[in-house]
């Protein structure tokens, strides 16, 4: 049969011949233009052409025209001690270390002869009386990005400021391979969208990217505050030491949303990661051990997923709320946690009798009557102002079970079947509704954590909402046990299931 003539109408063809011009407007971003180079060659903190004072004053003045570049002076270790503040850095322009370029050695901006005092009493907060990390503060910082944009910050060491570098309602910036120690305040780096009053602004501190730095006993090595939303945190490495004033939180989110956290490690702090009322962050790929809790949440839609969890008191706590709100936790890695670690500044688990595993619910944090620790320092303690949490003897004026009280599934028998595993079990949800069951393996029979994710079913309820699940796998080795989880379609997960031995 002969096919009809195709004719192209007439709106087709202008259409046709406006492509051309609509890919070459969709093109990769043109490669930025050179920059003239200001050539930081004196240490000395005075506004002389050399130093770093008179090259950010330079930079301000033209944003976009230069790049700072710190040569090395003299013999290592290469120091800079502003003794009062820098001025405020605008974007676009890069600081950059040369000596981390040209041989791994960064350029430490130390502020011990700007900020003095005692220990943490040198960092006061907002709040007459308060000071130190767990309060609202903007208090001296080292570096500052504020109101601006396209900020770029490599090779440097920021140490012994209140805050080491203030990113303040600033977007599309990038602080990478950089050393940030010892900075008592607020954090090593904070990203915050406070509007100067402690409220949120939703669209400024968007788009920054940090990076490949090694953040070492801040009292919180990085915050994502008060709006902060769409940033990147990747591969960078968080270590408190016994040298750490305020052990509190390697990353603590706090009002802040969409932020991506991966492939970082943390270590021996209250919180590894701290999330705050914060919305749909996504933290995967990343390592917490050694910390009284590796990652606590509250907020909603928060997916942790893909991180190694070992070594802690609890692995994951989901602590109460006003609300309870759905937070997914899915295919971590989670073993050898349970531990004694008793270190609490605004997050940890200290309560005498506090349950410790894999995934605990119900967790007290500083909002909460029953938490022992410290809130900040001069931060109100009394526990009559702070929220219960429901339970058989509380039932008025408290906050209930989180992720909506859903239950863990039972598992009622896992086999070997020749080279197959087989795991059968029930759980209760919402009827006639899919949920997703994942599976663990662990290498001992009563091992009750995650050690190994062997992978997931979906199922759906009945009527009554009761579901039935099968699951078999051929990646069965060296398993001896296995536990389970179950989430809802809304991405509220349970605990893990208790644990069941492999039989044959």
């Amino acid at each position: 049969m002969r096919r009809p003539e195709f004719k192209a109408s007439p709106l087709l063809l202008v259409l046709l011949a406006c492509l051309p011009g609509a890919a070459s407007a969709h093109q990769a971003e043109p490669v930025p233009a050179p920059r003239e180079v200001l050539k930081v060659d004196r240490y000395a903190d005075d506004e002389a052409p050399g130093s770093l004072r008179w090259a950010i004053t330079t930079a301000n003045q033209a944003p976009g025209k230069y790049r700072i570049e710190i040569a090395a002076v003299g013999a290592a270790p290469y120091v800079i001690k502003p003794t009062r503040a820098l001025p405020e850095i605008k974007g676009p322009v890069a600081i950059v270390g040369l000596p981390w370029q040209q041989a791994g050695q960064h350029v430490a901006i130390d502020g011990s002869a700007y900020v003095t005092g005692e220990g943490t009493k040198a960092c006061p907060g907002a709040v007459e009386g308060q000071y130190g990390t767990n309060v609202r503060t903007t208090t001296l910082p080292g570096l500052v990005l504020r109101d601006t944009q396209g900020v770029e910050l490599a090779g440097l060491e920021v140490r012994n400021f209140c805050i080491g570098v203030l990113v303040n309602r600033t977007s599309g910036s990038e602080i990478h391979d950089n050393r940030i120690v010892a900075n008592k305040g607020g954090a090593g780096v904070m990203l915050t969208g406070d509007d100067g009053t402690g409220q949120s602004t939703a669209t400024t501190t968007v788009h920054n990217r940090i990076v490949r730095n090694e953040f070492l006993d801040n009292g919180d090595g990085l915050e994502l505050t008060r709006g902060a939303a769409w940033n990147l945190v990747a591969d960078n490495v968080f270590r408190s030491t016994d040298a750490n004033p305020e052990p509190s939180q390697g990353i603590e989110i706090l009002w802040g949303n969409d932020n991506t956290v991966a492939r970082n490690r943390f270590e021996n702090y209250s919180d590894g990661l701290q999330i705050n009322w914060g919305n749909r962050n996504f933290i995967s790929a990343n390592t917490f051990t050694g910390n009284s809790i590796g990652v606590s949440l509250t907020g909603r839609d928060n997916v942790v997923d893909g991180n190694t969890i070992t070594g802690n008191g609890i692995g994951v706590a989901v602590r109460p709320q006003p609300t309870s709100l759905p937070n997914r936790i899915s295919a971590n890695a989670i073993t050898g946690n349970g531990l004694k670690i008793e270190r609490c500044q605004a997050g940890g688990a200290c309560v005498p009798g506090q349950q410790r595993g894999a995934i605990v619910f119900g967790v007290p944090g500083l909002e909460h009557a029953i938490f022992v620790g410290s809130r900040g320092i001069g931060v109100d303690q009394d526990p009559a102002k702070k929220a219960g949490i429901c339970s058989d003897r509380v039932n008025d004026n408290c906050q209930p079970a989180p992720n909506g009280g859903i239950v863990a599934p039972v598992i009622d028998s896992a086999r070997h079947s020749g080279n197959s595993l087989s795991i059968d079990g029930h759980f209760r949800g919402v009827a006639n509704t899919v949920h997703r069951i994942e599976v663990f393996g662990n290498a001992k029979a009563r091992d009750d954590e995650a050690a190994q994710y062997l992978g997931s079913v979906s199922v759906a309820t009945d009527a009554q909402g009761q579901g039935v699940f099968r699951f078999t796998t051929d990646d069965a080795a060296g398993i001896g046990g296995v536990t389970s989880t179950v989430t809802a379609l809304d991405g509220a997960t349970s605990p893990l299931s208790a644990p069941h031995a492999v039989g044959r």
